[in-house]
């Protein structure tokens, strides 16, 4: 498959792969290790929902990072295995387990925030306040067209009938 098949151009189809290969390069393990220390996007995504709610329970993170409930235990005990999050049982209901930060992982969160932070502030520094709205108009686009798609892929799908005899 290539890029031309789309109708992009040859010139345009090698700038993408070229700046597509140089993107790659920069996120090495190294530096993805530096930012996210070493963490998954699901782990990421569930540590942000943590300090947003404080502690949660297993569907509420599965429905969160969009996976099934197994996937969601999975990774849960991943984390918990590695000291990142505690399970506590629920004081209105002994059914109900609740995930929330271990002392670990209020520490590597707040470790996290801080390198994002720091990588943040100098990106934005280097930018004018032109390129600053540029790239604020250009960023807004992109998560338009990506809201669009979100909403196509969860459009209800219509129910093939099979008839058996």
């Amino acid at each position: 498959m290539r890029l031309e098949e789309y109708g992009v151009t040859e010139e345009l189809s090698r700038f993408i792969v070229d700046y597509i290969e140089e993107v790659r390069e920069l996120l090495s393990s190294d530096l993805w290790e530096n930012i996210f220390l070493n963490c998954s996007k699901n782990e990421v995504f569930i540590f942000w929902l943590l300090y947003q709610k404080g502690a949660v329970n297993m569907t509420e993170i599965a429905d969160y990072i969009h996976v099934p409930l197994n996937t969601a235990t999975g990774i849960i005990s991943r984390m918990e295995k590695s000291g990142l999050v505690v399970r506590t049982r629920s004081e209105e209901d002994k059914r109900v387990v609740n995930i929330g930060f271990s002392p670990k992982g209020i520490e590597q969160f707040e470790a996290l925030i801080k390198e994002l932070a720091r990588y943040g502030v100098k990106v934005m520094a280097s930018f004018t306040t032109e390129e600053m709205t540029l790239f604020y108009k250009m960023t807004s686009k992109i998560m338009e067209i990506l809201r669009q798609e979100n909403q196509k892929e969860r459009a209800p799908r219509k129910v093939r009938k099979i008839t058996i005899e």
